[in-house]
């Protein structure tokens, strides 16, 4: 998998890395079980701060994305995710209340934005099978 880091971003470099190894499992390119590359060794690929990829392993771990083990490095998980209870659909509405406005706010119609929302699902299930 590709990682692509933009370095004149206001999204921190760790969200951006974070973000991109989850897309990358929804959409097949990282399987279940599948080897991440070191902290160190990540980082001097990307050129960026040992720091900063250890912050999205730790993030992507406590959100249950990957495992870490000692001996073998960090995996992606293995075992599919749990279903979306309720305290995430609660925590992903909590995320898309500041896009929903900004889309009200720029006059952005509402079926123009729930087909971007379709688009994208639509793309991450598209891969899934």
């Amino acid at each position: 998998m590709l990682i692509q880091i933009d370095y004149q971003s206001d999204v921190p470099i760790y969200v951006q890395l974070t973000n991109q190894i989850i897309e990358g499992m929804a959409s097949g390119e990282l399987k279940p079980g599948e080897p991440l590359p070191s902290v160190r060794a990540l980082a001097a690929d990307l050129g960026i701060n040992l720091h900063t990829v250890n912050k999205a392993y730790t993030h992507l771990k406590q959100e249950g994305f990957i495992q870490v083990h000692r001996q073998r490095g960090a995996l992606v998980r293995p075992d599919p995710m749990p279903p979306a209870d309720e305290a995430f659909r609660s925590r992903l509405e909590s995320q898309m209340r500041p896009f929903v406005a900004e889309a009200v706010c720029r006059r952005m119609d509402e079926t123009d934005f729930l087909d971007m929302c379709r688009r994208i699902f639509r793309h991450f299930k598209k891969e899934e099978s």
